[in-house]
């Protein structure tokens, strides 16, 4: 199945961007199979622009083609989790309206375990455990990878908070 020649140079960037920061492929960071018409492969697009640009940690610029995705189709969960990322990532100010978007994430997709990931990093971030263990123990269910990730911040226990650890790539 050939994807549409508009897809292949987001897609592309995205996996050289995997590929050069030594990241392990995880569905946030994924780009989608793009649709072959409709508002939803509009989204869709843009959705992989902001995540080409969340990769390369340009947090601002990702913000923008991930409200624009859901602008045109608004039940897209991954935008919402990648668009409260982004947000977080820019700073305290945004820890509302990130949260409103991790969500509505999740309300979308249930099982959309990144998102219990990330929300979870964000209520330790707001100094609240008790919310952040509820996300722990949703999220053993879905991802015991990420479960253990989210553990080790809860508990403030990754050694590798300079570049390479836990915080450093959900911070």
């Amino acid at each position: 199945m050939s994807r549409p020649r508009a897809a292949l140079p987001t897609m592309l960037l995205a996996s050289c961007l995997l590929v050069v920061m030594g990241t392990a492929t995880a569905a946030e960071s994924d780009p989608l199979p793009v649709p072959k018409t409709g508002s939803r492969a509009d989204a869709v697009r843009l959705y992989n622009d902001g995540v080409a640009l969340l990769l390369a940690r340009n947090f601002g610029d990702a913000q923008q083609k991930f409200e624009a995705a859901l602008a045109l189709h608004e039940r897209l969960a991954e935008a919402h989790n990648n668009l409260a990322f982004a947000l977080r990532m820019q700073g305290r100010q945004n820890f509302a309206s990130s949260l409103e978007h991790y969500n509505r994430a999740i309300e979308l997709k249930p099982d959309l375990a990144q998102a219990y990931m990330y929300r979870g990093v964000l209520f330790i971030q707001q100094g609240d455990k008790v919310r952040a263990h509820r996300d722990l123990e949703r999220l053993r269910r879905l991802d015991a990878r990420l479960a253990a990730d989210l553990e080790h911040v809860i508990e403030g226990t990754d050694e590798g908070q300079g570049r390479g650890g836990v915080a450093a790539q959900y911070d």
